[in-house]
């Protein structure tokens, strides 16, 4: 398999996979919805949806404009994979709570299982190191810079956000109280 072709075969697959998890997303939200979920952080929605589409054109682009002059970069290559790992792993664990919008159903618990037992926002770190290591396998320093900026800026936002709906609504503050922060996964109330 050619260079390029494994360039378009990784790009395809984050398209698909992002289209994949816009139907889950749909889907999970019919059922939360169905059991009085609550909806926060609507009007931020559609910049995560720029920036994921932003990401893949600037990718495309900045691989185009290298014209396969590059090899691969291997190690950035396993990050990705083990990203994809964890993602995976977040969706299975939250099974039909799992969404790419924040919904919240009143007087549930949180998900303290999975990936959930060591971090509060496991998946916000997948979708973090895709961000930065995809562009990095194909040596796109650019969008691995710009988009890692702007998705930094979008997650601070939405994580304080989305702690907060599930402080209001959820046992979610003593459940997760022991749970890692992260670097950006502060409380920010």
């Amino acid at each position: 398999m050619s260079h390029a072709d494994l360039t378009v075969l990784i790009l395809l697959f984050v398209a698909c996979q992002r289209l994949a998890e816009l139907w889950l997303a749909r889907r999970n939200a019919r059922w939360a919805l169905r059991r009085g979920a609550i909806e926060t952080g609507a009007a931020h929605y559609p910049l995560f949806v720029l920036l994921h589409a932003g990401f893949l054109l600037s990718l495309g682009l900045e691989i185009a404009l290298k014209r396969g002059t590059t090899s691969l970069s291997i190690p950035f290559l396993i990050i990705f994979a083990l990203a994809q790992a964890l993602r995976i792993w977040c969706i299975a664990t939250l099974g039909r709570y799992w969404n790419v919008r924040i919904f919240v159903i009143p007087g549930s618990s949180s998900v303290a299982t999975g990936p959930y037992r060591f971090l509060r926002h496991p998946n916000y770190l997948a979708v973090t190191l895709e961000l930065v290591s995809l562009p990095l396998v194909f040596h796109a320093y650019v969008t691995a810079t710009l988009f890692s900026v702007l998705n930094y800026g979008l997650l601070r936002h939405r994580i304080a956000v989305e702690e907060r709906a599930l402080a209001a609504t959820c046992d979610y503050d003593d459940r997760m109280s022991r749970r890692l922060r992260g670097f950006f996964w502060g409380r920010a109330h």
